[in-house]
């Protein structure tokens, strides 16, 4: 077991955590999407160590966190006009763009593939981290794998706590799901994972039409290489069975508050999540946050009203569908 520090975020613990980077360790940090594990994204072994701290598929690939765009054509020398705009548009911010990896980036970072994702995060302890430890940082979330992500320094605690060097006790995580993941080594771009930032904005920016991976909407059919994180293993479980809900809402209400009474009648203790569709935003923020809250209550049975899947809502969607295996009942 490692004896884990918990450092603040004063210059002089933000130094600190840069340290334990650059000499290969391993430091969970807030981001404004939710929080990261740290590891220098050029150093194998390091990142080596992230995938054993959290229980990760080796083939599930890193993002790669820059503080400034001079730090990308570090990662990659095909820079086009297309990722200009959008890091103009969204950079610092959650946006996640995979480009063509240069041979310095390690396999194991990129889960084997010769793309890298790489984003420019907002979060200002982030940026700090980043710049003092001088090295691109390889950050997926700092939670064990399949669990739901984390928004709030406890959930790094409760997780990862004598499994990395250092967690950095920042604020509450603004975004709360993690950042869009956008594929740019195609003439048109592919959205490989949905967020905050969505479809129509990245279409609007670049004045051109993107697609969305089939696989989120169909699913992960037979043999699956993973462009980019959370595309191919179940992720984001609570405890708890999770069963959604998706048809006409009020239809839905009804049909989960029959089905809460008959669980409650055998015994389960039950916990209904209805999110209001006219905010997206604020469901994004706190879905995660109230499955870890699930689990702590030692809830037997989650019951889910489904969002509209479009814009942000289907970023949520895509979290909550993972998240209950896709069980999913239609009203």
């Amino acid at each position: 077991m490692i004896n884990t520090k918990i450092l603040g975020t004063t210059n002089e613990e933000i130094e600190e955590g840069a340290k334990i980077l650059k000499n290969g360790g391993l430091v969970a940090f807030p981001t404004e999407t939710v929080y990261g594990l740290g590891a220098d994204a050029l150093n194998p072994e390091a990142v080596g160590k992230v995938y054993s701290a959290k229980g990760r598929p080796s083939d599930n690939p890193m993002i790669v966190h820059i503080a400034g765009m001079e730090d990308l054509s570090k990662l990659t020398d095909r820079i086009s006009r297309d990722m200009e705009i959008l890091a103009e548009k969204f950079w610092p911010g959650p946006l996640t763009m995979v480009c063509h990896a240069k041979n310095i980036v390690p396999k194991v970072t990129t889960g084997g593939l010769d793309t890298v994702a790489v984003r420019f995060p907002s979060d200002p302890i982030a940026l700090s981290l980043i710049s003092k430890s001088t090295c691109p940082i390889a950050a997926p979330s700092a939670n064990l794998s399949g669990k739901p992500s984390p928004t709030k320094v406890s959930h790094v605690i409760d997780d990862l706590y004598g499994r990395v060097d250092a967690i950095i006790e920042g604020k509450d995580c603004q975004v709360g799901i993690e950042s869009t993941v956008l594929d740019m080594t195609e003439e048109i771009p592919m959205i490989l994972r949905p967020g905050i930032v969505t479809e129509k904005e990245i279409s609007e920016a670049l004045n051109k039409e993107v697609r969305i991976d089939p696989s989120l909407r169909e699913g992960v059919k037979g043999e699956f290489k993973p462009k980019a994180p959370g595309m191919k293993y179940k992720h984001y479980a609570p405890k708890a069975e999770m069963v959604i809900y998706r048809g006409d809402r009020e239809k839905v209400s009804l049909a989960m508050a029959e089905e809460k009474m008959k669980r409650i009648k055998n015994g389960q203790k039950i916990e209904i999540i209805i999110f209001d569709e006219t905010e997206p935003e604020k469901a994004a923020h706190e879905f995660f946050s109230r499955l870890r809250d699930c689990d702590k209550k030692g809830v037997d049975v989650i019951l889910a009203a489904a969002l509209k899947e479009e814009g942000v809502g289907m970023a949520v969607m895509n979290r909550m569908f993972k998240s209950a295996g896709y069980n999913i009942i239609e009203i």
